[in-house]
């Protein structure tokens, strides 16, 4: 399976949309405009692929939403983490850091 340029791994895009959320509600346009700032403008996330992961999230109880008014004075439904969410995001975080750094090591000259 070959990953095309800028393609997220599997299980990732999970992760940061947590990670969005973490510091507080935001919604769909917001998480997009966080992860593709955060990331340095490596990642875009398309509408096709952010929303049924923010439905999916819901579901598992990681995120719960919220209509309110977004900058532009427009309805938008908000998203925030819960206390499952952070829990599941401090895991995430362990187990990317680990093997990030597993990687590094594979990867760096002998």
């Amino acid at each position: 399976m070959a990953l095309k340029e800028n393609e997220l791994l599997p299980g990732t895009l999970d992760l940061l949309i947590l990670i969005a959320v973490e510091t507080g509600p935001a919604h769909g346009y917001a998480i997009m405009e966080a992860i593709w700032s955060r990331s340095g403008e490596l990642f875009r996330v398309e509408e096709g692929a952010l929303y049924p992961a923010l439905h999916r999230l819901q579901l598992k109880g990681w995120l719960a939403a919220e209509w309110g008014a977004s900058e532009a004075n427009r309805k938008a439904k908000f998203y925030r983490i819960t206390a499952p969410g952070r829990k599941q995001l401090a895991g995430e975080r362990t187990r990317w850091r680990r093997l990030a750094l597993g990687m590094d090591r594979v990867l760096s000259p002998v």
